[in-house]
């Protein structure tokens, strides 16, 4: 084991020889995958804002309405497995290539859909796109800059990322009132066509002289190794369950049932809902910034911030829902949507449990497995919210309570599995110290 593996594990300290060189190459480079985990971003959330449109122009109701999403997470999550053996196997570049073209037909076909059948069809393959971007993004991320840089990095991909929900909610929702579906849609794609031709020209997976060790013989079990080594690592599975637990409340209200429930349920006009969804996505860049720079300076935090996070949406959640008579207050709905931009930041947390618990060769592996679990808890709440509303006569308390069984669900799982994950990182960490100090550089 060379010593560079040893400082990737450890996730923090300073420089040793074999860490990326960082620099202004590197930012450009990682500012290109970051443009492209922008676009995919605006693509998924595209829907957010267009889900009332939806329902009229296919006719659907709410379950049906929610089936959009959920096949598109459905996909997603799928993919997490595959896209990171493939991202290990194959480099970034070539796998960001393939979601980019993957995406883009997506988005255009539900440009062109005028039956449900072929909208959901287009949504599967734009799930299937924007699978291949965030982790593609990490691994960059992990090939062009000092592994100390990690958790930085990670939470402002992540900020630069959502930032595309603001072109969903004050770009594409006036477009989409101004020129209709079809020419918002499909004008949207020519995003894709832009770092499509910027990737083919200028995206490189790692900088000259930093080329990772060649991949392993992929004979017939290597792909279930792989698997299995990265599940059998405690900060992999903890990672999983802190990205099941953060990540699900926000993404369900920014990707389908934020807007008509502060139009429905409580009353607003579009353009005051289109504004709270706006404040989430602020929220969560600036909320990124911080939990980023705190991770980077005391990786002790990981664990406060986001049980912290949890808990607080959990607290806001059920003040909103338990809030006596018909509508909570304006300022009550601006809190809520304060912490839930904090929920994305604090999913990022769990891909710094899995970062030192793994190799880098089995990086991006490890980081598909955490990827999986705020978009399968994100794709169960879609569908429990969508099925109690057909069920309740569109009662969103009862429905948007489903929330708080995934929330104790993935409390129980991290608080089962963080002593575990805790006392194994240190041991790495300790053997990474002593590899540093007797292997000759």
């Amino acid at each position: 084991m060379s010593v560079s593996s040893g400082a990737s594990r450890t996730g923090g300290g300073p420089a040793l020889p074999g860490d990326p060189p960082g620099g202004r190459r590197a930012m450009a480079v990682w500012g290109l995958g970051v443009s492209i985990y922008f676009v995919a971003i605006t693509y998924r959330t595209s829907l957010g804002v267009a889900g009332l449109d939806a329902a009229d122009r296919f006719d659907v109701g709410a379950s049906a309405l929610s089936t959009f999403s959920i096949l598109q997470l459905l996909v997603y999550a799928g993919m997490q497995i595959p896209v990171g053996l493939l991202v290990d196997r194959l480099g970034t570049r070539k796998v960001l290539v393939m979601g980019i073209v993957l995406y883009t037909t997506g988005q255009l076909g539900f440009a062109l859909s005028h039956s449900y059948g072929m909208a959901l069809a287009s949504r599967a393959l734009l799930g299937c796109g924007d699978a291949m971007t965030f982790i593609s993004v990490l691994r960059l991320g992990a090939r062009w800059f000092p592994a100390r840089r990690g958790p930085l990095i990670a939470q402002t991909a992540a900020l630069f990322g959502m930032a595309g929900n603001l072109i969903s909610t004050l770009v594409l929702a006036q477009l989409l009132h101004r020129f209709g579906w079809t020419p918002t849609f499909a004008g949207s794609a020519l995003g894709g066509v832009l770092v499509l031709v910027l990737a083919l020209l200028f995206l490189r997976d790692h900088p000259e002289g930093y080329e990772p060790p060649p991949a392993a013989h992929a004979d017939k079990g290597f792909v279930r190794r792989q698997i299995a080594a990265a599940w059998r690592e405690p900060g992999t599975r903890l990672g999983m369950w802190v990205h099941f637990t953060t990540q699900f409340p926000a993404m369900v209200f920014l990707l389908l049932w934020g807007m008509p429930f502060l139009v429905q349920a409580q009353g607003l006009d579009r353009a005051v809902a289109s504004e709270l969804l706006t404040l989430i996505v602020l929220s969560n860049m600036a909320v990124g910034l911080v939990y980023g720079q705190i991770i980077a300076r005391h990786h002790a935090a990981r664990a406060p911030l986001a049980l912290g996070t949890v808990a607080a949406t959990a607290l806001l959640w059920g003040g909103v829902l338990a809030w006596p008579g018909e509508h909570a207050p304006r300022l009550v709905l601006i809190a809520l949507c304060v912490v839930l931009g904090a929920c994305g930041p604090a999913s990022m947390i769990g891909f710094d449990f899995a970062r030192p618990a793994n190799p880098p060769e089995r990086l991006g592996t490890a980081s598909g497995i955490v990827n999986m679990g705020g978009f399968t808890a994100s794709m169960m709440t879609l569908l429990a919210v969508g099925l109690l509303l057909d069920a309740t006569g569109d009662d969103y308390r009862i429905a948007f309570s489903s929330v708080f069984v995934l929330q104790a669900l993935g409390l129980s799982q991290i608080l089962r599995l963080w002593g575990r994950a805790h006392r194994r990182e240190r041991e790495r960490v300790v053997a990474s110290r002593v590899e540093a100090v007797h292997v000759p550089v």
